[in-house]
């Protein structure tokens, strides 16, 4: 039994979400092969091969898969397929984009964002915002997951070398043309990654307040986040929303300021290791959740806490 594991990557470092995933991969018995589709990607390959627990790595270097658009990489995935009996991927936007059509090329069903391996064939996955744990099994031949990263520790890297096996490239599908994409710079943490994250809601008031939590984040080594209310107010891009519909994180200190705590946003954060919550309304539904709470002005708060630090 052969385990494909699609990394995530930027054409030169991997990104840790691969680590996790192949956390769960190894949770069912089997070799575990990883791919590396990109552009110029070679390094990520030589990373990729570094990892604990796997026994080749298969790259697919070609500009055809340089932005790696879902059209032209999902037909790459699938045409891989034949060789295994399982394909996982981390549930990032990239592969909710890209393993759907994967899924749907090998008429088979998905198994989205697993949190737990039970058997070869058995999956947990939550549903109803995380209310509820479902448990899905598979009969079919190939098994096509995605996983809540959040979920798996990262697996660690060895001092060896796996092999690297060279893959040729399919021709372009024609159906989507790359054009342009703008990348948020930050010396912060990336958010999907970031042991310590400070996310701001509604009670902010506006985008000039996000500065107070910036500031604190600085202080204190930690990426900024944001509920989908602030998001959809304008007071921070998308890129930073965190819950249901936005990034799924799991850090050992989560700081929620001004947020009340609707389900979607507790569904993406609420396996954070430590919560800390600052609201001033006592009833909010974030102090639920909060291993620390405290009701109090936001606006009060913060500059005694910055003081502090």
């Amino acid at each position: 039994m052969a385990i494909l594991v699609i990394a995530e990557h930027d054409n030169q470092t991997l990104k840790n979400v691969t680590l996790n995933t192949i956390t769960a991969a190894t949770q069912i018995i089997g070799d575990i092969h990883v791919l590396i589709a990109g552009f110029n990607c070679g390094n990520v390959a030589e990373q990729a091969a570094k990892i604990s627990g796997i026994s080749k790595v298969i790259c697919v270097d070609n500009e055809l898969y340089q932005h790696q658009l879902a059209e032209n990489t999902s037909e790459l995935i699938a045409s891989l397929s034949s060789d295994y009996q399982h394909i996982f991927a981390p549930a990032t936007s990239n592969y909710k984009n890209i393993m759907p059509r994967v899924a749907a090329k090998l008429d088979v069903a998905q198994i989205s964002d697993i949190t737990k391996v039970l058997s070869e064939d058995t999956f947990e996955r939550p549903i109803y915002a995380g209310n509820a744990i479902a448990t899905v099994q598979s009969l079919d031949s190939v098994k096509i997951i995605t996983v809540r990263t959040s979920a798996f520790s990262e697996v660690s890297y060895s001092e060896n070398s796996v092999e690297i096996i060279t893959v040729a490239a399919l021709s372009d599908s024609g159906l989507s043309q790359f054009v342009s994409e703008h990348v948020e710079k930050s010396d912060r943490p990336d958010l999907s990654s970031a042991k310590i994250i400070i996310s701001g809601g509604r009670g902010l008031g506006s985008s000039e307040n996000f500065v107070l939590l910036e500031k604190l984040a600085d202080k204190i080594g930690a990426a900024v986040g944001a509920s989908r209310a602030a998001v959809d107010a304008g007071y921070v891009p998308n890129d930073k929303q965190v819950g249901q519909t936005g990034k799924i994180v799991a850090p050992q200190l989560y700081i929620a300021v001004g947020i009340s705590g609707a389900i979607q946003h507790l569904a993406g954060m609420k396996d954070s290791k430590k919560i800390v919550a600052i609201n001033k309304d006592e009833e909010a539904p974030i102090f639920s959740v909060a291993d620390y709470g405290l009701v109090a002005d936001l606006f009060e708060v913060l500059p005694i806490l910055q003081e502090q630090l």
